[in-house]
Parts: C-alpha cells; sequence; structure tokens
C-alpha cells in the first residue's frame, strides 16, 4: 500500500480587526494555486479544514465561524501606483467551496503589516519611525484601498494602546480607507442596484419587508429590526441558536441578492454565501455586550446587527462597516433614519461586542449618490509564521 506525504507551504497566520485568516504570497503556493481554479480552491480548503460536517474545523486552521474561516493571497502589484494586490477567499465550514465575490474588510488591516514584512513594500516608502502608506488593490472588488501602518524603528509596530470591541486585547491602530468604495462596485452595478434607497421586498411565505440595498464596501441588504420581531440589541445566541431565524434570514437574502442584480435565480444564493451581507438595524438602545460591557444608548447613533455565512457576526465585518457608514451618511436610508436622519459624515454604531465609529463622505452628482471614501481604524497582528502541511492529493484536479 502506498503511504501519501504532505506538502508544506510558507504562510503566515494573522489577526485583522475582529477576524483572523491564513496570509500567502502568491509566488510561494504550488505553481498550479497560483491562477484561480480547483486546485487553489482544494488547497485552501484543506488549509483551513474544510468541508466539515461536525462544523469544527478540527483537522485545519479554520476557527469553525465565518470569521476565522478566511485565506488571504498576496503579490506585488504590477499597477505603479500600488504596492500589493490583495485577493481574499471566504472558506465554507461544511462545503467543498471557496467564496471570491467579495473583500474582507477586517483583514485589509493585516494587509499592510504583511507586505511590509514580507518585503513586498518598496524600502524607500517605509519611514524610520511614523506611518507606512500601503496602497492596496482589492482584487475581488477592484477597489483600492489606503492601509496606515504604524512603524517603529524600521519595524512594523504591532503593539500598542488601541481597544477595538470584538478583541481582547489592545494593539497598534492601522487607520483603513476605501476609496470610492460604491463606484460600479460589485456585480450589480451602482451604488443603490434599484435606483432607490428604500425598496419593498416580497419574500414569499414571510411578507413584504422595507429594505434598503446598497453596494458600498460589500452588497448590504439592510432590514428595521421591528419588521422582524427584534429591536436591535440581540447577540450570537438570540440569532445562532434559532434555525427557524436562520432560514428565513437566509431567503430574505437570496430575494435580495437577486432583486440587487448578483444572482439570476434564488438557488444561485447557496453559492454566493459571502454577498451579499442581510443587517437589520434599531434606534438607539442600552445593552450589554457579549463581553459584559454595558453599552449606553447615548453612546451610539444606531444599532446594528449583520450576518456573515449564515450567522450573527460576533461583532461587524469590516466591509459591513463602510456600508453601515455610507448608507448613514445618505439621507432616506433605513440607516440613516434610524440613525436621527439628516446629513452626517461619520456613525457610531453599536454591535454585538461593543461599539465601532466610521466615517464616510457622501454626495449627490446628477441626481446619482457617491460615496468618495469610506474611514475606520482597526488593528492586525501576527500570530503564527511558518508552514501549514496539506495531503499532496490536493494538486490532483
Amino acid at each position: 500500500m502506498s503511504v501519501k506525504s504532505q506538502i508544506k507551504i510558507p504562510a503566515t497566520y494573522m489577526r485583522g480587526g475582529t477576524s483572523k485568516g491564513v496570509f500567502f504570497k502568491r509566488d510561494d503556493l504550488p505553481l498550479a494555486a497560483q491562477q484561480p481554479g480547483t486546485i487553489r480552491d482544494q488547497i485552501l480548503l484543506r488549509v483551513i479544514g474544510s468541508p466539515d460536517p461536525y462544523a469544527k474545523q478540527i483537522d485545519g486552521m479554520g476557527g469553525a465561524s465565518s470569521s476565522t474561516s478566511k485565506t488571504v493571497i498576496i503579490t506585488k502589484s504590477e499597477r505603479h501606483d500600488h504596492d500589493v494586490d490583495y485577493l481574499f477567499g471566504q472558506v465554507a465550514i461544511d462545503r467543498p467551496f471557496v467564496d471570491w465575490s467579495g473583500n474582507c474588510g477586517n483583514l485589509t488591516a493585516a494587509v499592510g503589516s504583511f507586505a511590509i514584512r514580507n518585503g513586498l513594500v518598496d524600502d524607500k516608502r517605509i519611514p524610520e519611525n511614523g506611518l507606512c502608506t500601503v496602497r492596496i488593490w482589492q482584487a475581488n472588488i477592484e477597489k483600492t484601498i489606503i492601509a496606515h501602518v504604524p512603524i517603529s524603528n524600521g519595524q512594523v509596530q504591532e503593539l500598542g494602546e488601541f481597544e477595538l470591541d470584538g478583541v481582547t486585547f489592545p494593539a497598534a491602530e492601522v487607520k483603513i480607507e476605501f476609496l470610492d468604495p460604491a463606484e460600479d462596485d460589485a456585480d450589480g452595478g451602482s451604488m443603490f442596484p434599484t435606483g432607490n434607497v428604500t425598496d419593498l421586498l416580497d419574500v414569499p411565505d414571510f411578507g413584504t419587508f422595507e429594505v434598503t440595498m446598497i453596494n458600498a464596501g460589500i452588497p448590504t441588504v439592510f432590514l428595521k429590526a421591528s419588521d422582524l420581531g427584534y429591536d436591535g440589541r440581540e447577540l450570537q445566541d438570540a440569532i445562532n441558536s434559532d434555525a427557524k431565524a436562520l432560514q428565513k434570514f437566509e431567503t430574505i437574502r437570496a430575494h435580495a441578492a437577486q432583486k440587487m442584480g448578483l444572482i439570476q435565480t434564488l438557488s444561485e444564493a447557496e453559492t454566493r454565501q459571502h454577498t451579499p451581507k442581510i443587517a437589520f438595524v434599531a434606534e438607539p438602545k442600552s445593552y450589554t455586550s457579549s463581553s459584559g460591557k454595558n453599552i449606553a444608548a447615548t453612546e451610539i447613533d444606531v444599532s446594528v446587527r449583520a450576518l456573515s455565512m449564515g450567522k450573527l457576526h460576533h461583532a461587524m465585518m469590516g466591509t459591513a462597516a463602510v456600508a453601515i457608514g455610507t448608507a448613514a451618511a445618505i439621507p432616506g436610508t433605513l440607516v440613516n433614519l434610524a440613525a436621527g436622519g439628516g446629513s452626517r459624515e461619520s456613525v457610531r454604531f453599536g454591535h454585538p461586542s461593543g461599539t465601532l465609529t466610521v466615517g464616510a463622505q457622501a454626495e449627490q452628482i446628477n441626481g446619482e449618490w457617491t460615496v468618495k471614501k469610506a474611514i475606520m481604524s482597526r488593528s492586525a497582528r501576527v500570530l503564527m509564521e511558518g508552514w501549514v502541511h496539506v495531503p499532496e492529493d490536493v494538486l490532483s484536479a
């Protein structure tokens, strides 16, 4: 009986924002995996430990949640005005599927650090002390992101006093700018796929819901918490332990995806779980976060809860935060109305783990809404670096 061996691939395990994932330099991947295709997906699935019918990812690097079942591929950019190209793969937990349809805003915070540490940023652009501006091309959505990475004594500074709700320990602050996050963003085209800031969405067996469907950061559909029987203070267990509620959210999401033009038939939603995101909003209310921290209604402008890969997120996806900030800046959206209406350039919202502030500069040109950029602060840290090992049969198509 022949015994198969394993191959090893250089990799870095990193936390970025409230997510973590396995980072690769594209040139370190086996040659057959340096291009999109079956072998690349097979390698990433095996690295993370999917598909896993037990939904634990014990035999891989994944952490059995949408926030920890992630992969990143970085390469030096061929674009003269960018430093690196960043490709994100969301790995399904219980199915053999890697979703390449969108970005991960949280892991974006780690891209600049990874690029600098791996020699992908020109030394001339790295100060001895201060901030290194890393120009990132987000290949999934073809957008520019700017990361301001702190540098100390010529090295990436990872430790600091910046606190991010949803992350246990403080770290150095990384400011992220998402440039033109809505212009031609996603398959649906314009920022508002239907041309409206709100729509009525008919969902057979569940009713008709008022929604805001927006392409900014990541395609997102917002609903009112009250229309779903919630008050906006829910934590993970209240949603994720309710199978009927999860099925309802997924059905609504599928119908929204179709109306946004992201899919042609409802069945396609099964293979496009990363986008669109679905979230619900409510007016500010006091609540206790998942860590036991008391959040007063006066500390936030709006309450938001969002689902990722079929489950309520423990904090907030970075790309969804861009959608929240953009929608809050545009009068008449459900996010804007829940935040009190009017115009604004930043919003502080409550999520299950605490609060987050995101800024967005939106303006109306010739009757069409556009957003110049969205800004937020995250943090990142290397957890481990070395090699990941996977069975050699992943190289077989």
